[in-house]
């Protein structure tokens, strides 16, 4: 959906949160800032301190924001991961939970994140996908509202910091079957089907494999024995997992970085000896090289059944 086009209606949504139902005639005469999301999206989380901040600074100007989130894992249809989702990152602006894909095929959306710029008319007058150009972004506001002042100053800290696109030499990664790739564990995958897998001798980079016993799946893998792990060979400054559980309780895990504890190269989500816990399904930080970047592998090691594996992803698109 391109710039000349009427914003469609906000219906279909399975629930609102941060605000009631917000119908046309309560935006019109305001500048509105569509963000389709989606919870464990990497990208997205980048680019969250900037509508975040946008929404603040421009609020009293007349710019009103409202997240769509869009699930891409089954998972992520839970309106209670959205709203913890909402909270953990201090979304204060109305966000509609659209389950049902009825808000993205209305405006015709293909990706996370995506943001649309409506004037005071209800008019899309401009659009983009995807992280960056940030600066521009702002200036479309400002631009629709009428105001010119200096932009705002904002700093990703966590997940949300802001990639190192210099250093990046893997891609996202899937491990489902109906997405994945570059799977490397002897002997090959078997679908829809209990199997027991090893490492190979060598993980090849950009290569993943499992260790113990797992059922790959369309769009994730989920461990079935009491223990089990994941191992992938990257260069990045970060590794991230997407996990979900299957089990009743929480699932503790580890993570080694070449064999042994990260140590001040763990991610947010574990400490310096590579605990972890597996608790609502998210986007989970393993890994942040505390040094130069370099080819390393990180593995994912279970402590109990019921872990189940998305994607990983390691600041890139």
């Amino acid at each position: 959906m391109t710039g000349g086009v009427h914003m469609p209606a906000l219906t279909g949504g399975s629930a609102w949160i941060n605000s009631d139902p917000l119908e046309p005639a309560d935006l019109r005469g305001h500048v509105v800032l569509v963000d389709f999301w989606t919870l464990t999206c990497i990208n997205w989380l980048r680019t969250e301190p900037y509508v975040r901040a946008w929404s603040q600074a421009y609020r009293q100007d007349g710019l009103i924001v409202i997240g769509v989130h869009t699930p891409e894992f089954s998972f992520e249809h839970e309106v209670e991961l959205v709203r913890q989702a909402t909270k953990e990152r201090a979304i204060d602006y109305p966000v509609v939970v659209d389950s049902d894909y009825a808000v993205w095929t209305a405006f015709d959306n293909h990706y996370w994140p995506a943001l649309y710029f409506v004037d005071a008319e209800g008019v899309i007058r401009d659009h983009h996908f995807g992280e960056g150009r940030y600066e521009q972004s702002e200036r479309v506001i400002q631009r629709l509202l009428g105001v010119d002042r200096a932009l705002v100053d904002v700093e990703g800290i966590g997940v949300e910091a802001e990639a190192d696109w210099n250093n990046l030499r893997t891609p996202e990664t899937y491990l489902g079957y109906g997405r994945g790739e570059h799977f490397a564990s002897p002997d090959g995958a078997a679908f829809d089907e209990r199997g027991t897998y090893h490492l190979p001798a060598n993980l090849p980079l950009n290569h993943w494999a499992l260790v113990g016993d797992w059922t790959i799946g369309r769009e994730k893998a989920a461990l079935d024995g009491s223990a089990g792990g994941v191992a992938f060979r990257f260069r990045a400054r970060d590794a991230n997992l997407v996990l979900d559980r299957s089990a009743p309780e929480p699932v503790a895990f580890r993570v080694l970085l070449d064999g042994a504890p990260p140590g001040p190269s763990h991610g947010v989500d574990v400490d310096e000896e590579g605990a972890g816990v597996l608790g609502e399904g998210r986007l989970y930080q393993l890994v942040r090289q505390d040094d130069a970047v370099r080819e390393r592998t990180v593995e994912i090691v279970f402590e109990g059944t019921g872990a189940e594996v998305s994607v990983f992803t390691f600041g890139g698109r």
